[in-house]
Formats: C-alpha cells, structure tokens, sequence
C-alpha cells in the first residue's frame, strides 16, 4: 500500500503534518477528512524514491534526524509488539502511529510498504542501510528464519543499549579534559593576543635590553597576533592530510598499527576491539548466525585492519576445520587469557555466553583505563597552564624588577 506525506488543517485551523497510508491519493484524502484533518497538500513517498536536487538538506532534517537511540528504543517496542502476539505488519502500524520523529516515521512507514508487497523485514530493512547495520540485518535474518524474530530483536536492543551506553562513558570522560583544553587554550590566545602586548609594549619603547624570557615572550606574541591564522592553518592541514591518508590502504594500516601499538591509548583500543569482537560474535552466534558468517561481519565492524587480516585468516583455518581458539592462536592481538576463555567456551558448548563474559570483562577494564586516564589529564593539564601562566607572569616581572635596581 502507498505512503503519503501529507500537510492538513485541524478542526482549530491548526497546521499539521504526517504520514499516511492509503490506495490513492484520493483514498488518502478522503481518510483525513474522516479523521477531522482538511488536506492541504498530499504527496507520495515510497522507499524508491529519489531525493529532489537541492533538497538533501533542510533544517528540519537536521533538528529531526535518526539517532541510534531512536533504532534501539524502535527495535525494543517491536520486540515488545510481537511477543504480544500482533503481527507484523500490524506492529510496524502501531510503531508509525506513535513515533513522532517524521523521519523515522517515514522509513517505518516504507519498511511496512515494502513488507506488504510481500518483502521479508530483512529485505525491507536493508534497503536503509545507513540506519540498520550489518549485523542488524544478519541478527533479523537469522531471527525469521529461526521463527523467533521477536526473541532477536529484544536481543539487538540489549546489544545496542549497551554498545551505546559504553560510548557513552567513553565521551563523558572525555568531556571535562577536552573542555579544560579547550578553555586553556581560549585564555592563552587571549593573554598572548590581547594583554601581553600592552603590557610589554613600555618595555620596548625604554630600548633597554630586556631580559632573554622578556624578549621570547614579546616575539612569541608579536607572532601569534599577527600570524596566528597561520597556526590554525597548519592545524587544519594537519588533520586534513590524516584524515586523507586514512583513506589509501598504506596509510590506514599505518594508522591502525599506532592505534594498538602507542603506549596509553594502545591497551585500551585493543580492549575496546576484543570487546567489540566478543560482544558481537556473541550476539551473532546467540541469534543462530553461523559463526563464519558472524566472523566475517564481526571482521567489517571491529574497525582495524590488523584485528581485521587476523580474522580473516581465522575463517579460514576454521573452514579447514580448526577451532575458534586455534584459528586466533596466531595473533598477538588476542591474549591467551581471551583465547583461553573461548576454548573453554568451545568445550561446554556455551561459547555465546563465554564471548558475552568476556566483553563484559573487557568493557570494565576499558572503563577503568579511561577513568584513571582522564584522572591523569586532569592535573597534567592544570600543571602546564600553571607553567605558561607562570612564565608569562616572570618574563613581565623580571624588567619591572632591572629598572628598581636600577633606580635604586
């Protein structure tokens, strides 16, 4: 059945807008009327449809975009609706009658479009695919295939909920430093900009010899008024010129190599990548997804290339009939206490709930790690504004200090 988005007046007079499903464009108009609504303007949307040129942005878009938190809660109330026993089409109904996201409404309303031209909700979703993942797809086949769709799908919700909630106290600690630095570097810029040049500009007209901090922190000002776009240039350029080489294969392992080998931040990537690994596979295979299929997702979504190239040699020591544990024997990148935990897994014949124990191992010594880094940051940060600060304050001091001598 169609879908149109329509522009109505309320019985007040009141402008509102929707989504709507009906036969025509007629019918459509016709079921507003009987709901009290007077149609303004009634246009079809359907999942095939093209955006118009020049109309890819809009503020609404922006201010009413889908979040992951709007997927996750959307794939819990249908979880919720098909336990109760309503069908399919008639969940994705009730979903698009309550949401009030008129983006995410409109895609509910093409997934039930296309689910009622006879399409499986995994065809139907994946036509979006920058809303549902991979491995939303895969656990949503295997769920329909397996008849328990409403079973996976409160499962992705948990698994989202909980890859969302971690992100988020990733962010979080990063909040006070990233903001500390950010203030820091404000109150330099405006010390070395603003203030100190009218404070030593009475220096340079005695032409006196001035002291050597003195006369560094006179130029290192002269310069950042007159050339500081030249700094944010080369800062621009900088990440720019990363971000460029990220994209060519060379530059990506290069970068992925520094990611899991750097002193600090190293451990807790590979933390946050053995987590990531097992708390996916883990979903995957807890959703009867075969495990090469889980691994050959989990190797496109752990986001490094080396963790990546040591998967995709698993798959194949597991086609040849190896075990999980054996296949990642050859990596360094998967400690023996991980492999060990899989094996054991392996041996009971839980090795979903093993994979699932290990990442909430893993998410904890994250947490930890972050906790105790940011706690770091703090004072190291205090300690080298306390340093400039203090610099800036002796190189003003110290001429003010040769002419009392010298007056003296």
């Amino acid at each position: 059945m169609p879908v149109y988005e329509y522009t109505a007046l309320d019985r007040v007079g009141k402008n509102i807008s929707g989504i709507i499903d009906a036969d025509s464009t007629v019918a459509a108009r016709q079921k507003l009327r009987a709901s009290g609504k007077y149609p303004v303007q009634v246009k079809e949307t359907t999942s095939k449809a093209k955006a118009e040129p020049g109309a890819s942005f809009s503020f609404p878009t922006v201010f009413n975009r889908v979040t992951a938190d709007d997927i996750h809660a959307l794939t819990r109330q249908l979880a919720t609706l098909l336990n109760a026993g309503i069908p399919l089409v008639g969940a994705l109904d009730a979903l698009m009658e309550q949401t009030t996201n008129p983006p995410l409404k409109r895609i509910i309303a093409q997934v039930k479009e296309s689910v009622n031209e006879g399409n499986s909700l995994t065809a139907s979703l994946s036509k979006h695919p920058k809303l549902f993942s991979n491995i939303y797809i895969n656990m949503v086949r295997a769920g329909e295939a397996s008849g328990s769709l409403d079973v996976v799908l409160e499962r992705l919700a948990d698994f989202g909920e909980h890859q969302q909630a971690l992100k988020g106290r990733f962010q979080a600690a990063l909040v006070y430093p990233l903001f500390m630095a950010i203030v820091g570097s404000g109150v330099l810029f405006f010390l070395l900009s603003f203030v100190v040049p009218n404070l030593t500009r009475i220096f340079t007209e005695m032409k006196q010899v001035l002291p050597l901090p003195t006369t560094i922190l006179i130029w290192f000002s002269g310069f950042m008024r007159l050339y500081w776009w030249i700094i944010v240039a080369i800062m621009v350029a900088i990440i720019v010129g990363i971000k460029e080489a990220i994209k060519k294969p060379k530059g990506r392992y290069i970068w992925d190599t520094l990611k899991l080998r750097s002193p600090v931040i190293g451990q807790i990537n590979r933390k946050i990548a053995l987590s990531r690994f097992g708390r996916t596979l883990g979903s995957l295979l807890q959703s009867s997804v075969p495990l090469i299929t889980s691994l050959q997702i989990v190797r496109n979504i752990v986001n490094n290339v080396l963790i990546g190239d040591v998967i995709e040699e698993a798959i194949e020591d597991i086609q040849a009939g190896k075990s999980l544990n054996v296949a990642l024997s050859k990596s360094v990148w998967f400690p023996p206490v991980f492999r060990q935990m899989i094996s054991v897994g392996e041996q009971s014949g839980d090795l979903e709930g093993m994979l699932h124990k290990i990442a909430d191992a893993y998410e904890r010594e994250v947490e930890t790690r972050i906790t105790g880094m940011t706690a770091l940051i703090e004072p190291i940060m205090i300690l080298l504004m306390a340093v400039v600060v203090g610099f800036i304050v002796i190189s003003i001091l110290l001429p003010i200090f040769e002419m009392n001598q010298m007056v003296g």
